[in-house]
């Protein structure tokens, strides 16, 4: 027997070694992989497009010039065209290695210079944002901490959070831009020239992305305050603010990669913002030369793209390990305690969400939401609940056919999100350059490259949403097995001869599945806000076809004189925030405990 004990110790000594090893060399080669195929799947675009690239670029340089064979001749000799989309690739990469990115097809001029100055007001921006996100959180996150520390049950910052989650960014942008730069007239409204300008695209961008950060956070603290190295830590009269610091260094390991995942995606999200403000900035620069078929200041943008998100992966990871490194070699990691809390569920929160959709939804349904039957812009009234829209359509009906397209598309979106988080989360180190690519192209770049190719389509937006929409469950995935995985229990398992399968299926999984599942419904506000993007943006379904998107895009240009058209889509939208986070919140009584 302890010879067999032997050869298990042995055994198990050299796989950590050989895991160590690997540690380093497999994500670094996932980056390079990822890296590359994205890179040449850009290079590729105008020719997997099936347009032809001279033509894309004499509609860019000059939409009234005819296309002749000798001017569209005249364009593939001096770009090099004629040899093929591998040479125009292979050119652009060795100037790159020498520091000359080429030339804009657009403009002339060189597109490095462009490119970096515009990452640098995007860095600035997402710097500014960044210090709103986490003012935001810590203030959501406040009363979890000080009644975690006073001995009660903490409550996560469910229903507040919510609220601040819902808010669309492009939406939040538009109503910022009115009530603070022109009703008020206390910031400018457009450009990127001192720090006032960036007050509020720092709060378009920050508000949402705090509320997210600060339900993440305060769900974990309530998780640390389960352990049971806390109720000694109280028996011996350590001072709470030793032991605040303590649950923080405990909290952070497990929130850290969704915190560079938002970091990141601040950078990547902030497209729609940069556009509404008119800011310069490395979002719209790029979001521009997709637009324009601009290929070399495409390929440069989403290059830098990348390599920011690679560098705040490898930051975050940095960061957790130094914080969890010593738990995790000694497998030490402490188990949270299941508890029952003691304050009452409140299922009448999402139950009373639910209803008011429901009621929306079916009153509208039966309406016409594409006859123009009123006057433009009517305002409510009892046979016209939410008004009519500029072209005298009904507002409810659209509202309504919209919430029921937007949800379902969500809603797919959430549950392939959730499989493909399950699959890639169970290789971090393989997955770590697609998780990372995956975060730092925004839902708005994604459908630029699946409308290139195709054209814009409710399928289109569902198949870009995924495409980008997967990687923080991923990532929470990675880390919760980790962690799970690092626990005493698993290794006395392995001691016991309990399989890789059962360890998995009967340990593992159990205690992933409610974490996961509860992210999964938080993130699918966030996936309806994404697929609205696109519409707003013009990239979802085509028109007449109602969606929330499309809806708040209509109506924006008119949201000071009738704010009707704006704030009915936007509603429903925070409806459907609020229920999906407290419904994940709410415990429903046991009836075989009950008797």
């Amino acid at each position: 027997m302890s010879e067999s004990l032997y050869c298990r110790t042995c055994a198990g000594v050299s796989r950590l070694r050989m895991s160590q090893t690997g540690g380093a060399l497999v994500p670094l080669i996932s980056r390079l992989l990822t890296l590359t195929g994205i890179v040449v799947l850009t290079g590729l675009l105008p020719w997997l497009s099936g347009s032809d690239p001279a033509l894309s670029l004499l509609r860019a340089r000059s939409g009234e010039q005819e296309a002749t064979a000798e001017t569209l001749g005249a364009i593939r000799q001096s770009l090099g065209l004629d040899n093929g989309p591998w040479f125009a690739l292979t050119h652009w990469l060795s100037g790159l290695l020498n520091g000359d990115a080429g030339v804009s097809w657009v403009s002339g001029l060189p597109v490095l210079p462009g490119m970096l100055q515009a990452t640098g007001v995007s860095l600035t921006l997402m710097a500014s944002s960044a210090s709103v996100a986490f003012t935001l959180a810590l203030l959501l996150c406040a009363g979890t901490m000080v009644r975690g520390l006073q001995g009660r049950t903490p409550r996560p910052a469910g229903f507040t959070a919510a609220l601040f989650t819902a808010l669309p960014e492009f939406l939040l942008a538009s109503v910022l831009l009115i009530v603070g730069a022109v009703w008020l007239s206390l910031f400018p409204p457009y450009g990127w020239q001192g720090w006032h300008y960036a007050v509020l695209p720092s709060l378009a961008l920050g508000i949402p992305a705090g509320g997210y950060l600060g339900r993440i956070y305060s769900d974990a603290l309530c998780e640390t305050f389960k352990e049971n190295w806390l109720t000694t830590w109280s028996v011996l009269g350590i001072q709470r603010r030793h032991t605040a610091l303590a649950v923080i260094c405990r909290t952070l390991p497990g929130v850290m990669p969704l915190t560079g995942l938002v970091l990141v995606s601040l950078t990547g999200g902030a497209v729609a913002v940069e556009k509404v403000f008119a800011i310069p900035g490395l979002g719209r620069a790029t979001l521009g030369a997709a637009a324009a078929g601009d290929l070399p200041a495409l390929q440069t943008g989403v290059l830098i793209l990348l390599l920011l998100a690679s560098l705040f992966g490898m930051l975050t990871g940095g960061v957790r390990i130094v914080l969890l490194g010593r738990a995790v070699r000694l497998n030490a990691l402490p188990v949270p305690v299941s508890s029952n809390p003691t304050e009452k569920s409140r299922p009448w929160i999402p139950l009373l969400c639910l209803g008011i959709l429901l009621v929306m939804v079916f009153t509208g349904l039966p309406r016409d939401p594409l006859a123009s039957e009123y006057l433009r812009l009517q305002p409510p009234s009892f046979a016209l609940p939410f008004g009519a829209d500029a072209m005298g359509r009904d507002l409810l009906a659209r509202v309504a056919h919209g919430t029921l397209n937007t949800c379902f598309q969500a809603l797919i979106v959430s549950l392939i999100c959730l499989a493909i988080g399950l699959i890639a989360g169970a290789f971090p180190r393989a997955m770590t350059g697609p998780v990372e690519v995956a975060n730092a192209l925004p839902p708005v770049i994604a459908g630029l490259v699946v409308a290139a190719v195709s054209r814009p389509t409710a399928g289109g937006a569902i198949i870009a949403v995924t495409a980008v929409s997967w990687a923080p469950l991923a990532a929470h995935t990675a880390a919760r097995v980790a962690e799970i995985r690092a626990r005493a229990y698993m290794q006395m398992l392995t001691f016991s001869g309990v399989g890789a399968f059962r360890r998995n299926v009967f340990y593992v999984f159990p205690a992933l599945a409610g974490p996961l599942l509860r992210h999964a419904l938080l993130r699918l506000p966030g996936i309806a806000l994404a697929l609205a993007s696109l519409g707003f943006l013009g990239l979802g379904a085509p028109p007449p076809v109602p969606e929330w998107g499309r809806v708040l895009a209509e109506g924006m240009p008119y949201i000071e004189r009738a704010g009707w058209t704006v704030f009915a889509p936007a509603g429903a939208l925070a409806l459907l925030s609020v229920m999906a986070v407290t419904l994940s919140n709410v415990r429903w009584k046991n009836p075989a405990r009950a008797r």
